[in-house]
């Protein structure tokens, strides 16, 4: 029998699935539709081991960046705007 909070996980991990699929893979709309911060996004994402084949991430400026065949899990870099003193 699964405990509630392994229910409020899966939960959780199908909602933010459900919206990184709304918006299209980009991490910020997915945050911005469920709530919470872009770096609270990033770390239940590397929490869950959601995997996506490409990511899309949208710079302030507007400028999109794809990365191919990469697991998020595996970004080497963050955006600026999720950098440690950008909360």
């Amino acid at each position: 029998m699964d405990t509630l909070k392994e229910k409020i996980m899966e939960l959780e991990k199908e909602e933010i699935i459900r919206a990184l699929r709304e918006c299209g893979w980009v991490m910020a709309r997915a945050a911005r539709k469920l709530g919470i911060t872009e770096r609270m996004i990033v770390y239940k994402i590397n929490k869950y081991g959601i995997r996506s084949k490409e990511v899309r991430w949208v710079g302030h400026n507007g400028s999109e960046e794809i990365r191919s065949g990469k697991a998020v899990v595996e970004i080497e870099e963050l955006p600026e705007n999720l950098g440690p003193f950008n909360g």
